[in-house]
């Protein structure tokens, strides 16, 4: 797994909910979850938050399997509408992985999530408790380079296989790499380039072409 190197910097906290929030739903605030998510699990439930009405619960990353099947088998939320991961760009616990899960009976929603190192970036694949979840792992997978542990077909979505680099990870360069990927040629028949942006490099693209006059008869 390749990673390119980054500088740290410091993020600001989220701000705190002030008032009545335009974005509030009731659908979202699941405060009985959330107490039986702390009754069952205590102390590998570390943080609650609270914002716009909508509950997110982040929990230990090796009890996300067990947290996971008693939200669906126990509490109803068997339905999983989203996953994905993001940069958190911090030293320790560097990525974060989230878990959209609705309850269909209830009409709930409740936001799962679990901090990964970047030193190893594993997380179990929740693929066996919800189907949906396959393709959601895989482009997490493809984007920002978290293997999850357990999922039966864990290939790249978007990018070749051979590809050394994870493009959501904020070191990887908003121009690409140049050299790690051949694209096609700009002209017909035309040979591959390996620049994702050539004309950052000064080489400035053809805008259109002529082609040869048909022969009269």
């Amino acid at each position: 797994m390749s990673s390119l190197s980054f500088d740290f910097s410091p993020v600001d906290g989220p701000n705190e909910q002030v008032g009545d929030n335009p974005h509030a739903q009731e659908s979202t605030n699941c405060a009985d979850a959330v107490a039986a998510l702390k009754e069952r699990f205590a102390e590998d439930v570390h943080d609650v938050v609270l914002y716009a009405n909508e509950h997110t619960v982040r929990v230990s990353r090796e009890r996300l399997l067990e947290v996971a099947g008693f939200l669906k088998n126990d509490l109803g939320f068997a339905y999983l509408v989203d996953l994905g991961a993001t940069d958190r760009f911090t030293e320790d616990d560097r990525f974060e992985v989230f878990y959209n899960l609705v309850s269909i009976k209830s009409q709930k929603r409740l936001r799962l999530k679990v901090w990964v190192d970047e030193e190893n970036a594993v997380v179990d694949s929740v693929s066996g408790l919800f189907r949906s979840a396959n393709w959601y792992e895989r482009e997490a997978w493809d984007m920002m380079g978290i293997r999850f542990e357990g999922h039966e077909d864990l290939r790249r979505m978007f990018m070749p296989e051979d590809f050394e680099y994870h493009p959501q990870r904020k070191e990887f360069p908003l121009l690409g790499i140049p050299g790690s990927l051949p694209l096609p040629s700009r002209t017909p028949g035309g040979e591959l380039t390996m620049d994702p942006y050539a004309s950052a490099s000064g080489d400035k693209p053809i805008k259109s072409y002529e082609e040869e006059s048909s022969e009269e008869e």
